[in-house]
């Protein structure tokens, strides 16, 4: 009986820990013909979606949260190589027998197992569509004049939940390929400086391929504000504001 009385211990414990670990982090529920898409905002580049009983990981970095403590996951997806962008001790945490991974060639030369998605491509992973979209810089470059993204290396995904189609864009401008989607539900787009987009570049590509939800993220210290006021008069898009720095 004490044992038993011990394990239960344990258990409520380790689901107070869960709870306590995921709360602290805000989230949204979209709804899908197929069932509730919920996003968990983790931080800076890193996104937690749960779908249909799965568990996908964007870009997971442990300086944005404990991942000790965080659901392990069926998919983990790599934009591309940068350490607030790959982080292979988020990457073992979070693994599970089964877990699949997929990211850009130099990520996944970095992760042993994972699936190689090139700009262009489109895989099914774990039962869901993704589409690799270029991600890219067309204006802010390095002292040296590369630019800090080169085109053809790094990827933005487009994920399928249901009838939704979600774009998380990854380290990118405002670029030809961005401003020709079509059909995209939900966007997540960078807007730090100079790494990525001004709030003028990412209205600018928003008001070009028209997202119903527009989240900013990987903000870094500008603020969202601008863009939300950018866009006020679009109002087939609904910007939102979560806690993304």
């Amino acid at each position: 009986m004490k044992l038993l009385l011990s394990i239960i211990g344990i258990l409520l414990l380790t689901g107070v820990t869960m709870a306590g670990a995921q709360g602290k982090f805000e989230k949204d529920v979209v709804k899908t013909k197929a069932g509730d898409l919920e996003i968990t905002f983790i931080g800076h580049g890193t996104l937690m979606l749960a779908f249909g009983g799965k568990v996908i990981h964007v870009d997971p970095v442990g300086q944005y949260g404990d991942y000790s403590q965080l659901p392990k996951a069926d998919l983990i997806l790599i934009t591309h190589e940068h350490g607030d962008h790959l982080d292979p001790r988020a990457v073992a945490a979070l693994q599970k027998p089964g877990t699949q991974m997929a990211a850009n060639p130099a990520g996944a030369g970095k992760l042993p197992g994972a699936a190689v998605l090139k700009n262009g491509e489109k895989k099914t992973v774990t039962g869901l569509v993704i589409e690799a979209v270029p991600a890219y810089n067309l204006v802010h470059k390095r002292d040296s004049g590369e630019p800090f993204h080169p085109r053809g290396r790094d990827n933005g995904y487009i994920i399928t939940f249901g009838d939704k189609r979600v774009y998380v864009a990854g380290d990118t401008e405002n670029t030809p390929e961005m401003k020709a989607l079509q059909n995209i539900d939900i966007a997540f787009l960078p807007m730090n400086l100079p790494y990525t987009m001004t709030p003028e570049m990412v209205a600018d590509a928003a008001r070009a391929f028209k997202p119903k939800i527009l989240y900013p993220y990987h903000y870094g210290k500008t603020d969202p504000a601008k863009l939300v006021n950018l866009l006020k008069e679009n109002k087939e898009i609904e910007v939102r504001v979560r806690k993304m720095e």
